[in-house]
């Protein structure tokens, strides 16, 4: 299927590895040109080489995308900004009992201020022009929380309830502007395996115990892979995904248990 999206442009946040290296792959395969984004100098130039190779422009802005010169930076990199993939680590595991006011702030900027922030840079130029697809990748753990990801928990629900008011304004819907969530479960990236040592410390276990452990509750009995994510991403970023808006797709194996 042709996407209809060859030759926009398009910004992708924590794009040098995992889950954000995966759209960003996804896009490019498709044509589009791309800004990145990732704290880490060095890797970003990594992932940049890489995209290049597919054909598109690649241009690369290194810093923390939570900090308002950053952003900057971001923005003006990208001629037109048609396509918005927010993304960022998410905030360290836990116990709330040991977490500080300092704590709940710098989650709350980088996992719900920084998106919207992003989001009103960008989105009244996409609705003028008639055109533009937002993508905000949040977790899994929003429908079903993970007891030590409290910070994550907390901050991606309050940027999925701002969305889901957002993204039905009809100046934004009716001028073929929409703005979903990605939920990510399991996935085979830094972030999981972070997850996962945390879980076999509190519990006195090894990793390998806890992600065998983790691999059997999910129906599919595997880890998720970032190609798959990212080719899931290019999709709602498509031309004939101009009806999907306000939604938070999960993409875990089968793993979340409800109906709804």
């Amino acid at each position: 299927m042709d996407l209809g999206i060859s030759g926009r442009w398009a910004i992708v946040c924590a794009a040098s590895k995992g889950l954000g290296l995966g759209c960003a792959r996804a896009l490019a395969k498709e044509g589009v040109n791309l800004v990145i984004n990732a704290r880490g100098e060095d890797a970003l130039q990594v992932a940049a080489t890489e995209l290049r190779s597919l054909g598109v422009e690649v241009r690369t802005v290194a810093g923390d995308i939570s900090e308002p010169a950053v952003r900057e930076r971001v923005l003006a990199a990208c001629p037109q900004v048609d396509i918005l993939i927010n993304n960022a680590g998410g905030p360290p595991p836990g116990d709330f009992r040991d977490w500080q006011r300092e704590d709940w702030l710098k989650a709350l900027d980088a996992n719900m201020l920084t998106p919207i922030e992003l989001i009103k840079a960008c989105v009244d130029g996409m609705a003028e022009r008639g055109f533009g697809r937002i993508v905000n990748i949040t977790s899994g753990a929003v429908k079903a929380p993970i007891d030590v990801l409290g910070l994550s928990n907390g901050a991606r629900s309050g940027l999925t309830g701002f969305i889901a008011g957002l993204a039905r304004q009809s100046r934004l819907a009716g001028n073929n502007v929409t703005i979903n969530n990605l939920l990510p479960g399991p996935f085979e990236t830094e972030r999981l395996h972070k997850t996962l040592s945390a879980a076999a410390d509190a519990n006195g276990t090894s990793v390998e115990s806890i992600s065998e452990q983790r691999r059997k509750h999910v129906p599919a009995q595997r880890f998720g892979q970032p190609e798959e994510f990212g080719a899931y991403c290019a999709f709602i970023c498509s031309a004939q995904a101009g009806f999907l808006t306000g939604q938070n797709l999960l993409l875990d194996g089968g793993s979340y248990p409800g109906t709804f």
